[in-house]
């Protein structure tokens, strides 16, 4: 499969190209022109690593052989993302069973796979940013990876202290650096490492973000786990709330009704970080400043994958009627995580979002389904607070939460973050 830079359309590469470039000329996002046909109803029967080794192996072509992708595949998903019933109609994909509790497990540690094999042997130096579950999906994933040195920036003060310990505690090939600002600010130094040829080409230097094609390609299998999930009978009615902050969740999600998953409508779920819904209200893009929210895996004002969603549209695949966007403040957030108690469901913010939007879209013949994107303790402070009870630790969370953080402050200045990688690979 070629896959085309959405800035410069002239830059087409291969899969393995893409995942060893992670961005294009000008910042580009690599995408698909074209999408594979798939049996939809047959993938449906399998098993979630068997059934995801065909999609990817179909997305990817024939650079990879259906054997290499498999072997990639086991590896990667090791742990389920089952459905689980809140009430009749609304139900939670668990995405949160991996090692690092999140949804971002999936996409990390495919994309390992992945980069292992594109890079041959060759060292490289991951750099990426973290609005909170990223960082430790791909700090894990990469762990003690031969030839890979992970830098992860993170804005310093607005994450959750456990997720934070789960990924400035790990030390050796893992580099932490805690910025003086938020998300977009960490996000932007990232785009100004890419600007930089000379430096990416010193370092070998790849970013591990939902921009890299492999962790998004990794995401799609997911909805179709999700999907096999559901009777068949309630399959065409089915209606899937995704909590929203750099939109690769969402993207992923329409690339699978691109595919042909019988997905009804997509509910793009969002906190006061809310440039998306306005977007789809008004038609004017205007990012305001990133404030800080419960939810701070979403607290994202300038959306990295949008550019894929608008390809989309473009290309025909989607349409604007298969995507809603609605924004949900803080009060609705606490709102939901006691709703969510009340139906017997311990949840945290984000998921609690994708569930309120849920349940304003929601027509009575429908099937609802909202994405729970992390684990609740990893959240505990602020689930505690809001109901009112304790939550126990998961041995994953519990055995990093007395280990001593081993991040570097820095400011968000470019000059800092080059000398940060200076010096680590000195070293």
């Amino acid at each position: 499969m070629q896959l085309t830079n959405l800035k410069v359309p002239a830059e087409q590469v291969s899969f393995l190209q893409a995942v060893r470039q992670g961005l294009g000329q000008q910042q580009g996002l690599f995408f698909p022109t074209l999408w594979p046909k798939l049996d939809i109803n047959h993938l449906l029967t399998l098993p979630l690593a068997e059934r995801s080794a065909k999609i990817l192996s179909a997305l990817i072509g024939d650079e990879l052989s259906q054997e290499q992708v498999a072997a990639m595949v086991n590896h990667a998903f090791t742990f389920p993302a089952p459905l689980v019933a809140v009430n009749e109609q609304m139900h939670c994909l668990e995405l949160f069973h991996g090692p690092t509790l999140a949804f971002k497990d999936f996409g990390g540690r495919f994309m390992a796979q992945a980069l292992a094999v594109a890079q041959q042997q060759n060292k490289t130096t991951i750099v990426t940013a973290t609005s909170g579950d990223t960082g430790a999906a791909v700090a894990h994933a990469f762990f003690r990876q031969p030839g890979v040195q992970v830098v992860i920036l993170y804005p310093k003060g607005k994450i959750s202290i456990l997720q934070e310990k789960l990924f400035t505690t790990l030390g050796e090939n893992i580099t932490t650096l805690a910025v003086d600002g938020d998300f977009d600010q960490c996000q932007a130094l990232v785009k100004q490492v890419f600007d930089n040829k000379a430096l990416v080409s010193e370092f070998n230097i790849n970013s591990a973000n939902s921009i890299n094609i492999s962790r998004l390609f990794a995401q799609i299998c997911y909805y179709f786990e999700a999907m096999a999930q559901v009777p068949a009978e309630k399959r065409e009615q089915v209606v899937v709330a995704v909590p929203s902050g750099n939109f690769g969740n969402l993207t992923a999600g329409l690339i699978a009704k691109a595919l042909g998953l019988p997905i009804k409508r997509m509910v793009a779920a969002t906190n006061s970080n809310d440039t998306v819904p306005r977007y789809w209200q008004s038609g004017q893009w205007q990012p305001n400043a990133t404030v800080a929210t419960l939810s701070n895996a979403m607290d994202v004002s300038a959306p990295n994958n949008w550019p894929r969603v608008e390809a989309l549209l473009a290309q025909g695949v989607i349409s604007r009627s298969d995507i809603e966007a609605v924004a949900v403040d803080e009060d609705d957030t606490q709102l939901g995580m006691r709703l969510l108690a009340q139906e017997g469901y311990l949840s945290e913010p984000h998921a609690a979002i994708a569930y309120k939007a849920l349940k304003r879209s929601l027509q009575p013949e429908e099937f609802g389904i909202f994405l729970g994107t992390a684990h609740p303790a990893k959240f505990k402070e602020q689930v505690e607070n809001i109901l009112g009870s304790p939550i126990a630790l998961p041995q994953a969370l519990a055995q990093c939460a007395a280990e001593p953080g081993l991040q570097q402050d820095i400011p968000a200045d470019f000059a800092a973050l080059e000398r940060a990688i200076r010096q680590l690979v000195a070293n």
